[in-house]
């Protein structure tokens, strides 16, 4: 008989279950585990959560769909947040992610054909007194127009 063996994809699922299963309330410190270390949560990792965590795989799919941060594809190169919270929109976000799409050429969750960058609304990145505020990757930038956001994109692009 063959052996099977696992991807390295499902060993990390696997390790990220073992390291948060005996915590209370496993779900989201496994989720994040899991995304943060393959920058999304495949939808083979729900009936394996599911199953070591007792729980329906409709439960795990119901918080992974619920919480705009988990994804289930691969992002681009690069993540940029904009945020939709009321002291954002009250400053012009809603102007600002209409050109952001415009410009990218997708919507919320869709990455550029290029692969170089996905667009995410996020719902308050604690910016609020330098409203609109943009998160690209780990880089928190206040006060973004429309201009900036470009001049952001390009610099992106170019590797700046």
């Amino acid at each position: 008989m063959r052996e099977l063996k696992s991807t390295p994809r499902e060993e990390t699922i696997t390790d990220a279950i073992g390291m948060h299963k005996a915590r209370p309330g496993p779900l989201l410190p496994i989720l994040h585990e899991i995304q943060d270390r393959l920058g999304h949560v495949p939808e083979k990792a729900l009936p394996l959560i599911a199953k070591e965590l007792n729980l329906s795989r409709a439960e795990v799919h119901g918080v992974v769909t619920f919480y705009h941060h988990f994804r289930s594809s691969t992002p681009g190169e690069h993540v940029v947040r904009i945020c939709r919270a009321e002291a954002c929109q009250a400053m012009g976000a809603d102007d600002l992610v209409a050109h952001a799409k415009r410009s990218l050429g997708v919507d919320f969750h869709g990455t550029t054909k290029d692969g170089a960058i996905t667009l995410e609304a996020v719902y308050c990145l604690g910016n609020c007194a330098c409203s609109p505020a943009v998160m690209v990757d780990d880089d928190l930038h206040g006060r973004v127009s429309k201009g900036r956001f470009d001049a952001i994109v390009k610099n992106l692009r170019s590797g700046k």
